[in-house]
């Protein structure tokens, strides 16, 4: 099973997340201040990080920049943990590459299948063979993104996101359909989490993020032939 970093103060949540993890074979480690995360991924190399918001030290979002920042950390998923009212960061947090979040109060249900679906998402992205469309390159192998030879800096699901999508270029695919292929759910109230990803991989990909098509109120698709300005 998984080695699992959970990044909360609040010892009650922590012992409680822990239990359920462990329940299904997972082992936990768990830090309470926002400046002992890096350190501690570091260190103990988890496949999955259960981040807080609000933490002593340095609060969540901070936190998730450094790992995101730092090459021995960028890699691993993070799942976001926040208060209703913290909408912006919540926001924050998503487009600083997040791969989901969950809302306090949670059920510990609902937490193990977001966390299964992530290490499932993170483990099934290893795909043999390339795929050349235009000057797109995928190679599946290496979990890489190259357009015109320079190397696109993606996440596990942003990659996820663009393999999908490539995979039936021009076809339409359903909001539905993607929460399912990337995040393994299909749940209506993830929809931002799904907007949120395609305008971080429409602004990664720069001049070309005008392959990655809209069609209002269906769904995205990959372009073969760029259109001149991406949708917002």
């Amino acid at each position: 099973m998984s080695k699992i970093l959970v990044v909360d103060d609040e010892k009650d949540i922590v012992d409680l997340v822990a239990l359920h993890l462990q329940r299904e074979g997972h082992e936990v480690v768990s830090v309470s201040n926002g400046l002992a995360v890096l350190p501690a991924a570091v260190k103990t190399s988890p496949e999955l990080i259960v981040l807080d918001i609000m933490l002593p030290g340095l609060d969540g979002v901070q936190v998730h920049r450094r790992l995101r920042a730092d090459s021995r950390t960028r890699d691993i998923p993070v799942i976001m943990l926040t208060a209703r009212s913290q909408t912006n960061d919540r926001i924050a947090g998503l487009e600083g590459g997040a791969d989901d979040y969950l809302t306090k109060p949670f059920s510990p249900r609902e937490l193990m299948l977001r966390i299964n679906a992530v290490l499932r998402r993170s483990q099934k992205v290893v795909m043999l063979a390339e795929q050349r469309i235009g000057d797109f390159l995928l190679d599946r192998k290496n979990m890489s993104l190259s357009v015109n030879g320079e190397l696109i800096d993606l996440t596990i699901t942003e990659l996820k996101l663009i393999t999908t999508l490539m995979a039936n270029p021009d076809v339409i695919h359903s909001r539905s359909e993607l929460l399912n292929a990337v995040w393994g759910y299909a749940d209506d109230t993830q929809s931002r989490t799904l907007d949120t990803h395609i305008k971080r991989l429409r602004d990664k990909l720069g001049d070309h993020g005008g392959h990655i098509g809209t069609l209002r109120r269906q769904g995205y698709y990959f372009r073969t032939k760029k259109e001149d300005k991406a949708e917002a």
